[in-house]
């Protein structure tokens, strides 16, 4: 059963505030960074209080977890935001273009065809984000840093996708640093001004390198069992 938090909105104040925190340390405007509650296998009752508290934009995993519990809270809560930031099976485009208004792990052919049908189709434009995997970690998915151009050029001229910017996920047992350099350098050499980087234990190195939207979830709402 999926957990319901025992935390209070006292970790989104602490976020909101080492969120600031960085940007002052990094000379950037804190408007510049958007924070990314993950709210994956927390219940609605969790994630009421968050949205309650002004938290206007939430991270999920999964196309079929957030069916199941995101669009009474949408209905419900106009201005709130929703963004997909796990990997995403071609066979869910349909779905996750409905639902998302980002979608931070796009990184191959298949899934971008079936993305630029579904968005042509519904008429809907989400922030697309191509997944890079810095580390070249076997069981993560993303585009390896050297075939990230290729690919951020065939998104656009092959398929017609309109990229907005990059996201990766840095290795565990790794400094986060050199990854989100790395990032931020594709990022720019390809003209993408958003970068997807950043977690709950990093987001202020992410900030530091040019994080433009950080994902957070323990941090809020509590470790996950």
């Amino acid at each position: 059963m999926a957990p319901v938090s025992t935390v209070s909105t006292t970790g989104l104040e602490h976020v909101r505030a080492g969120i600031a925190r960085a940007c002052r340390d990094a000379g950037r405007d804190v408007f510049t960074v958007t924070l990314v509650a993950v709210s994956k296998t927390f219940l609605a009752e969790a994630i009421e209080p968050v949205i309650a508290a002004g938290q206007p934009v939430f991270g999920e995993n999964r196309v079929q977890e957030a069916k199941s519990k995101w669009p009474p809270l949408l209905a419900k809560n106009s201005g709130v935001s929703l963004h997909l930031i796990g990997p995403l099976q071609s066979n869910k485009a349909k779905e996750a273009v409905a639902l998302f208004d980002a979608i931070h792990s796009v990184d191959r052919a298949s899934l971008c065809e079936a993305l630029v049908k579904e968005i042509a189709k519904q008429a809907r434009t989400p922030l697309l984000f191509a997944e890079i995997n810095t580390g070249a970690e076997p069981q993560k998915a993303g585009v390896l840093p050297q075939d990230a151009d290729a690919f951020i050029n065939a998104c656009r001229e092959t398929y017609g996708l309109a990229m907005s910017g990059l996201m990766c996920i840095s290795p565990l047992d790794e400094a986060p640093g050199p990854h989100f350099a790395l990032t931020a350098k594709i990022a720019q050499r390809n003209g993408l001004k958003l970068l997807s980087m950043g977690m709950s234990a990093d987001f202020a190195v992410a900030i530091s390198l040019g994080a433009t939207h950080v994902r957070i979830g323990s941090a809020i709402f509590g470790e996950r069992e």
